[in-house]
């Protein structure tokens, strides 16, 4: 008997492997990661016909499209893209529940536990289904600055057309702004977030296959 119930357990089938990431996620997240790196490198092209800084200008191998008429393509095209995909993101996010269950609550002493932790190299990231405060913040933040990105943009593209909106940036070049400054976080945020890739290697395997690696 106790030879069969050791045979048993050496047969059954190992227990399915937990989904940090669902599918839907792991879908919007690499359609818009193509999408947003198309739009900064083309946005930096679009940037250097018309600097808001006369002290600042992006190298041209890491801008896209060649000229202005070249980056306006390319940034259009991507454009789209990214607004489609952002909204599929934002609806299915609010409509499963996952946006109220990754990023609520976020309280002050919280995130401020968290970063000293992150300084002293003692944040822990045991469960990865669970985003610590300064994941929240961070993921908010990049989702905000989305938004406010995606508008003032249509307020520069249309500012016309949309001068309602132009006004609520505070005009045009006030648009060119906030436009600016947002494209600036999201790549700071991006910076942030492959560094914290590279150093818990563990991350990325959920955003790719969903399950988090198994513990040998």
């Amino acid at each position: 008997m106790s030879s069969l119930a050791a045979s048993d357990q050496h047969t059954a089938a190992p227990a399915t492997a937990k989904v940090i990431q669902p599918a839907w996620v792991r879908i919007v997240h690499w359609i818009n990661a193509v999408a947003m790196i198309l739009m900064i490198m083309s946005g930096w092209q679009i940037y250097n016909a018309s600097p808001l800084f006369t002290s600042l200008r992006f190298s041209h191998s890491i801008t896209l499209g060649g000229w202005l008429g070249g980056g306006l393509l390319w940034h259009f095209a991507a454009m789209w893209v990214l607004v489609i995909n952002g909204l599929v993101y934002l609806t299915l996010g609010f409509i499963s529940g996952r946006f109220r269950r990754k990023l609520l609550p976020i309280t002050p002493s919280a995130v401020l536990a968290d970063v000293k932790a992150a300084l002293t190299f003692k944040l822990a990231h045991d469960d990865l289904s669970h985003y610590n405060a300064v994941q929240k913040v961070l993921y908010a933040g990049v989702i905000l600055c989305g938004i406010i990105i995606v508008l003032s943009g249509i307020a520069i593209w249309k500012p016309v057309q949309f001068q309602e909106l132009t006004a609520v940036f505070g005009g045009y070049d006030a648009a060119r702004y906030a436009h600016f400054f947002c494209m600036a976080a999201i790549v700071l945020f991006l910076a942030v977030h492959l560094a914290l890739t590279a150093l818990v290697r563990k991350m990325l395997p959920p955003i790719i296959i969903g399950p988090a690696p198994r513990r040998r």
